[in-house]
């Protein structure tokens, strides 16, 4: 028994699996979804052995929901989605508190010791990006295995989907962002001070647009956050991308976090890690919560049920989440129709063209009849021109007249 179980695990920690997993067909992600389907197992931050290798079709179809955010953004989510784990506690804390800005999110979140890093902490003023990674998590953990394993070759594929998104008339510059062209695009907020967050189907601007159809509402501009001083200690400000030397800088520091030192890597970041500290104050919470419930026992008051609350275990604002979901329901109903009046216009134009068409046929079908009925009339002989009357012999002509005059002769 115990034979096998080591081959086994030698077998695993060999790399077997994985490059079985490597090898299964990949199928398409599913018509409108927002993010695209894992190929297999998800990687993520445990896994042991030779890290991940995806090909470029692959790699595509993983940053496809994220290649047209701005640059700084896009930075800073590739960051965050190497420590996965930190996402779903990070969202829940983030639609707790979505209500506040600047100084009073920072103070929120120093009074509050989060243990997440400051990588992830960066994104708390984007609660809605928190939640769609979130709400995928092995897409999550795949984009951070990937950009681990595959700096370089995760920027190419960002710079193939904006080429593509371009040259098919989708991705241009609008109210809230700025397309640069070159041998790189950049996508760079109008303000500085004001960051965007795009919404488009992956499905939709990384294809050829169908005939007619208009293509400059397809990537939209969702909300936006003012980032101002108070959140430069979380890189923002600081961070861009060197697409010539595929190098990304977050807080000004090119980005060393790689496959092999994940566990051992501290980028620098102006804001401290308080995973110590925040343990301190839960145990803090908890037993002044315990007193609490002693002294309502003590006086005879009824003991209410209560849990201690954790750091960052927020209350899940519903409202919010519905005025979302019913925000990005009616931007797609507007898209929807439009379309669907653009395809309406081009279908009476048809109609129209071929009306004319149908009435130019017809008035040069009676301008030839007219035209040979003129002709055969000139080739006519003077006898053929003249009315039946005049075409009557004079003995012809006479004979009514006789009649005539026997009718009126008395008899």
């Amino acid at each position: 028994m115990r034979v096998k179980t080591a081959a086994l695990l030698m077998l695993v920690g060999s790399g077997a699996f994985v490059s079985v997993t490597a090898a299964q067909p990949q199928t398409l992600p599913p018509q409108g979804a927002p993010l695209p389907p894992p190929q297999g197992p998800p990687p993520n931050a445990e896994m042991v052995g030779p890290p991940p290798t995806y090909p470029a079709v692959e790699l595509e179809r993983i940053v496809s929901p994220i290649a047209l955010y701005p640059d700084p953004l896009l930075a800073q989510v590739l960051a965050a989605a190497t420590f996965s784990p930190d996402i779903p506690d990070a969202a829940r804390w983030a639609d707790d508190h979505h209500y506040l800005r600047d100084t009073a999110l920072t103070a929120a979140i120093s009074s509050d010791a989060l243990p997440w890093d400051p990588a992830v902490e960066a994104l708390l003023p984007f609660p809605s990006v928190l939640g769609m990674m979130a709400s995928n998590m092995p897409w999550t953990e795949e984009l951070g295995a990937a950009f681990l394993s595959q700096q370089t070759e995760v920027m190419d594929a960002v710079q193939r989907m904006r080429q593509r998104a371009q040259s098919y008339g989708y991705l241009r510059s609008n109210a809230g962002l700025t397309v640069r062209s070159g041998p790189f695009i950049e996508i760079v907020p109008a303000n500085p001070a004001f960051i965007v967050v795009p919404y488009y189907d992956p499905i939709v601007v990384f294809a050829p647009p169908r005939r007619g159809l208009f293509v400059g509402n397809a990537v939209g501009v969702g909300f936006g956050v003012r980032i101002g001083p108070a959140y430069s200690p979380w890189g923002w400000g600081g961070t861009r991308f060197g697409w010539n030397e595929h190098v990304v800088i977050v807080n000004n520091s090119p980005w060393r976090r790689v496959w092999s030192n994940r566990t051992v890597y501290v980028h620098p970041y102006a804001v401290p890690r308080h995973d110590a500290e925040r343990r301190a104050i839960e145990q803090r919470r908890a037993i002044e919560q315990q007193r609490a419930i002693e002294q309502r026992r003590a006086v005879g008051q009824p003991r209410a049920v209560e849990q201690p609350r954790a750091v960052g275990q927020p209350r899940v604002v519903e409202q919010q989440r519905a005025a979302e979901q019913q925000r990005a329901t009616e931007q797609q109903r507007a898209v929807e129709q439009q379309r669907a009046a653009e395809r309406q216009r081009e279908v009476e134009r048809q109609r129209a063209t071929e009306r004319h068409r149908a009435i130019d046929r017809s008035a040069a079908e009676r301008n030839a009849e007219r035209t040979g009925h003129a002709r055969k009339e000139e080739h006519k002989q003077p006898e053929e021109r003249k009315r039946p009357e005049e075409r009557k012999r004079p003995e012809e002509r006479k004979r009514p007249e006789e009649q005539k005059r026997q009718e009126n002769q008395p008899r």
